[in-house]
């Protein structure tokens, strides 16, 4: 492997990437059926028929990552009498134009869900569709689903809907930015200012945001605070790994779709519809979450307890700011993953235990998540008065594959980010960092170094280590092809 200046590190981890696609399962490509299909459709101006209602002339805005172009939803806050707020999402009506059983859905079904990597984007559908047609982009009108939320002052939701629209966007607004204005940091993000009253709108919508986050706390929704490493290129060269944090701006959109989502899975078993849900079950390591908080001096009760949890983590994020992120980590791989599963009329499906609520579905990024496009076309057909579009064991099937696929696409994507970080670390070789243990199985343990996020495997002094546990380490080799990095214990 050549050192850390090769200016071919762009194609490389492409390469690493097409290579860890079709390593699990998923397709890199479109087939020549998807492709011709794709060369068939052709952008059709939204128009107001039947029930679907004109709603383009709000102040709907996107709020999304920085280099983001597949835009699925859009939202605004409509003030109403006694301190309430109605807000509305609308979510891309990809099913418009990405029909069930063709060889474009055939693809998004395979592959479930788009992999970004560090170095190359496979899209769950053609960027023709899915920052195209079915993107909800600035100043074009396009058909959405939208879910409409009343919320009250103490954030509770009073009255909800669910119906087809016509929107447009008027504002593309990236995370970054917005949040520096909302913070006072920043100046106001230039395609706020040309949209009359928007500014107040977007402060509005903030607001409801915090309102609908302190209710759902309240709860025992769980405090985190994680660290996301991108890779930062100069040109084609890898310079740095950069650490997202969440800020004001996400925390909008992830209240709303939280909220949204609910509303959907509530909406479908209302009409008596099955609903592919998203849940986290109870911890099956809360043991070892005990005695993390054991460890800090804090009690938590031997069964698994949300509220609990939370007043633990909100204490040690006081007392350890700068540590806090690692802390998230460690109790969030504790926690385990999520997975997909059906609840059908009259049952009652899991929870999310991290989240706080008991009915949830993935239900606004349909350009991105194929159990979104499931959901959608549910949604539709009951709007319609019409038949389920899926089969009982179909959608079993599919709420088994889309557990099965996001894990694998979630690996593609670690691994590609592990080949960046060992391409950065190739020369430093022998150097030392304060780490903290992230994942210990029978496969091995793993830790995450504090200078940089940055995640390897301790190869040497294992011994007696868990998740939570903090060390020193010494970097021993890298290996870029397999994503490798290794450590190994400095007493």
């Amino acid at each position: 492997m050549s050192n850390s200046n090769d200016n071919r590190q762009r194609s490389i981890l492409k390469s690493i990437a097409r290579r860890a696609m079709t390593d699990r399962g998923l397709l890199p490509d479109f087939s020549a059926d998807a492709i011709s299909e794709l060369n068939g459709i052709r952008e059709v101006p939204a128009t107001i028929t039947g029930s679907v209602r004109d709603l383009r002339k709000l102040a709907w805005c996107s709020i999304d990552n920085d280099d983001s172009r597949d835009l699925d939803q859009l939202s605004v806050a409509i003030p109403m009498p006694a301190d309430m707020t109605k807000i509305l999402v609308a979510v891309a009506d990809v099913d418009a134009v990405v029909k069930k059983g063709t060889a474009l859905d055939g693809h998004a079904k395979q592959n479930t869900t788009s992999v970004y990597t560090a170095a190359i984007i496979f899209p769950m559908l053609p960027e023709k569709l899915s920052t195209g047609i079915t993107s909800l982009n600035a100043d074009a009108d396009r058909y959405a689903i939208v879910v409409e939320m009343s919320i009250d002052k103490d954030g509770s939701l009073q009255a909800s809907d669910i119906y087809q629209a016509v929107v447009r966007n008027q504002a593309k607004l990236a995370y970054n930015s917005l949040a520096a204005w909302l913070d006072g940091t920043g100046p106001m993000p230039q395609p706020i200012s040309p949209i009359s009253g928007l500014d107040r709108n977007i402060r509005l919508q903030y607001q409801v945001a915090q309102k609908l986050s302190t209710r759902r706390f309240a709860n025992g929704a769980l405090n985190f605070e994680t660290i996301e490493a991108r890779p930062v290129f100069d040109g084609d060269n890898i310079s740095d790994l950069k650490a997202e944090k969440s800020n004001s701006a996400k925390h909008i959109i992830e209240e709303f779709m939280i909220s949204a989502n609910g509303v959907v899975a509530r909406w479908l078993a209302s009409r008596q519809f099955p609903s592919m849900r998203r849940v986290v079950r109870t911890p099956k390591r809360w043991d070892r979450i005990v005695e993390l908080a054991a460890e800090k001096n804090y009690d938590l009760p031997q069964q698994a307890d949300s509220r609990a949890l939370d007043q633990f983590l909100l204490a040690e994020k006081k007392a350890d700011p700068d540590r806090f992120p690692d802390l998230s980590l460690s109790i969030i791989k504790l926690l385990g993953s999520g997975e997909y599963v059906i609840e059908f009329p009259g049952e009652q499906a899991s929870g999310h235990f991290g989240l706080a609520v008991k009915d949830y579905t993935h239900s606004t990024a349909p350009n991105r998540r194929f159990p979104d496009l499931v959901t959608q076309r549910l949604l539709k057909a009951a709007l319609a008065n019409g038949a389920v579009p899926y089969a009982q064991d179909e959608l079993l099937g599919l709420a088994a594959h889309c557990t099965e696929q996001e894990d694998d696409a979630k690996k593609v994507e670690r691994q590609v980010e592990k080949s960046a970080a060992a391409m950065l670390l190739q020369n430093k070789i022998g150097q030392q960092f304060d780490a903290i243990v992230t994942g210990a199985s029978d496969k091995g343990v793993w830790v995450r170094l504090f200078q940089m996020p940055v995640e390897g495997k301790l190869v040497s002094g294992s011994e007696g280590l868990d998740v939570g546990h903090r060390l020193r380490v010494q970097l021993v080799s890298t290996d870029v092809n397999r994503g490798f990095i290794d450590f190994r214990r400095v007493k």
